[in-house]
């Protein structure tokens, strides 16, 4: 079960740290941690949190990530900054939220790479840091196993790319679906998955049927079958689908298809191999589509 701790400083918010927690609670395979440097921490939102004094033991697939603060009170201190730069040196990834960037800037961890903060702290974050390169106006950067977010709502958003990048979009999609929120809103670069940019409604019906082909799109799936699933007629599942999606079921499969064979072209696979790992029996539809999306 991987780890995710929480460092928390004096008059954080309370969305920095909530919205974060939800998600990997929320998801598979998660334990959560939460230290300070003082058993009982204030929150800029009068809410007095109970933390753990003692870290515990950290491999290199745990997560350490900071929530933001109130404008105006200080970061951790060294020792705790310190555990934060070990922990990244050691192989595992770091993460913030809002003014949490400026920890992992004290801790030396933003020199040479790509990040970013809430907006309102993004120039302040620029001059502390110079040797930083601070993208504005985005809602979360990843560099190097360090990943950075803007303010409040978007620590969700960074917390749900982690789950991606550990579980796939489905299972973030999933997580995202439970919580009612956006699949996954862009951090600095377009979103590449369609598991996630057709997941933004709230058509239950459809998300049943995007859930049936996420875990077996290389399969064939009629649309008779796929509207069984879903209790309705073919044409009631069409007409909902694109509503909801934009396209049919059957271009949705195709897209999951091209973009999973993409990723097996870029490490090497043959088109041929590609096309039949992911459903097709030969590499002409493949080469067709991926001419289309071209």
């Amino acid at each position: 079960m991987q780890r995710v701790v929480f460092v928390l400083t004096p008059q954080l918010h309370l969305l920095d740290l909530a919205g974060p927690a939800q998600v990997f609670r929320t998801a598979p395979g998660y334990a959560l941690h939460y230290v300070a440097e003082s058993a009982s921490v204030p929150t800029w939102q009068g809410v007095h949190l109970a933390a753990d004094l003692t870290w515990p033991r950290l491999d290199p697939d745990d997560l350490v990530l900071v929530p933001g603060w109130r404008d105006g009170f200080g970061p951790p201190g060294p020792e705790t900054l310190a555990r934060i730069a070990a922990h990244h040196e050691s192989g595992g990834t770091v993460a913030s939220v809002c003014s949490g960037a400026s920890a992992l800037g004290l801790a030396g961890l933003l020199d040479g790479r790509r990040c970013t903060t809430h907006h309102d702290l993004q120039e302040t974050l620029a001059r502390r840091h110079p040797r930083a390169t601070v993208i504005r106006d985005v809602l979360y950067v990843s560099d190097d196993r360090v990943v950075t977010s803007a303010g409040i709502a978007s620590g969700i958003d960074l917390a749900l790319h982690l789950v991606a990048q550990r579980h796939g979009p489905a299972v973030a999609a999933r997580v995202a679906r439970e919580m009612v929120v956006y699949a996954r809103r862009n951090g600095d670069e377009q979103q590449a998955s369609a598991m996630l940019r057709h997941r933004a409604h709230l058509s239950d019906v459809v998300h049943r049927v995007q859930d049936r082909i996420d875990a077996s799109f290389t399969s064939s799936l009629p649309l008779s079958d796929l509207a069984a699933r879903a209790g309705v007629s073919e044409r009631t599942l069409t007409r909902l689908f694109e509503a909801a999606t934009g396209q049919t079921p059957l271009r949705y499969q195709q897209q999951l298809r091209v973009e999973r064979a993409e990723y097996l072209i870029g490490h090497g696979t043959t088109v041929e191999a590609a096309a039949r790992a992911v459903g097709f029996t030969d590499a002409r539809m493949l080469r067709r589509l991926r001419a289309r999306a071209t």
